[in-house]
């Protein structure tokens, strides 16, 4: 089986995590990835099943995998997904999500 999505299209959704989404990032590793402890987090990959960040907590950078709800199949499911997951992660904490923008 072909993995669903290039390096480019990886590459970009990490940039893009990285560099607008931080915080959305840290609250689903806290949460969804179980690393409640992590002040940091920075994602350095996805495939069909699941995304993977760099989580530093107690100042160890640890890799965690947080796996999507289904297996995805196009680039525009990612964003889908991930909203998903950052709306999770902030009911799980009692955190109002940002409203959609």
């Amino acid at each position: 089986m072909t993995a669903p999505f290039t390096p480019e299209v990886v590459g970009a959704v990490c940039r893009h995590m990285n560099d607008d989404h931080p915080e959305d990032s840290l609250l689903i590793c806290r949460t969804l990835g179980g690393q409640p402890a992590a002040t940091r987090a920075r994602a350095t990959g996805l495939d069909a099943e699941g995304m993977e960040f760099a989580v530093t907590a107690h100042d160890i950078e640890v890799p965690v995998r947080v796996p999507f709800a289904h297996r995805l199949t196009e680039r525009v499911q990612i964003r889908q997904e991930v909203v998903r997951m950052y709306r999770e992660a902030c009911q799980q904490l009692g955190l109002p999500p940002r409203p959609a923008g």
